[in-house]
């Protein structure tokens, strides 16, 4: 795939991205090209492109007999405000609702560039943890485990 312009690329093409070039793309970003980038018109099609691909990349068999909902809260917007979103895992299958639904098992919140490397991997989350970059309410535990329910492709 030919590289694409993120900042530039339509809500469509967001959505067509392959997770592994998107991670690859996200390796070559410096801290300062992501925070640009999320403070962009296409922040908002950037965070739904990722929640609404995460029940394709979810492995049940490792989460197990697990149920629990999570909710995020990336800040940060340009308008002063919070993109909220809820991941629920149950019954082998994961579901993903814009906002906040139902009682949390565990709520994150961070800014959208550490949401960004989180979600690929490319961030360490205990140290995001640490400096107070991300914030974890809740069954704290869950959050270390959460990761590996998911297949992030590597590049």
């Amino acid at each position: 795939m030919p590289a694409i312009d993120f900042r530039t690329a339509t809500p469509d093409e967001l959505a067509e991205i392959d997770p592994a070039d998107f991670i690859a793309a996200v390796k070559s970003m410096s801290d300062r090209d992501l925070r640009e980038l999320m403070e962009g018109p296409n922040r908002s099609p950037i965070i739904t492109s990722i929640f609404t691909r995460m029940p394709q990349l979810f492995r049940p068999e490792r989460a197990g007999a697990t149920t629990a909902t999570t909710h995020w809260t990336l800040t940060g917007r340009p308008d002063g405000g919070s993109d909220e979103w809820t991941v629920r895992v149950a019954d082998g299958v994961c579901t993903v609702v814009a906002g906040h639904d139902g009682e949390a098992t565990l709520g994150l919140t961070m800014p959208p560039v550490e949401f960004i490397k989180l979600i690929t991997k490319t961030g360490n989350p205990v140290m995001m943890f640490m400096t107070g970059k991300l914030k974890a309410r809740g069954d704290v535990s869950l959050a270390a485990n959460l990761a590996g329910w998911f297949d992030v492709p590597a590049r």
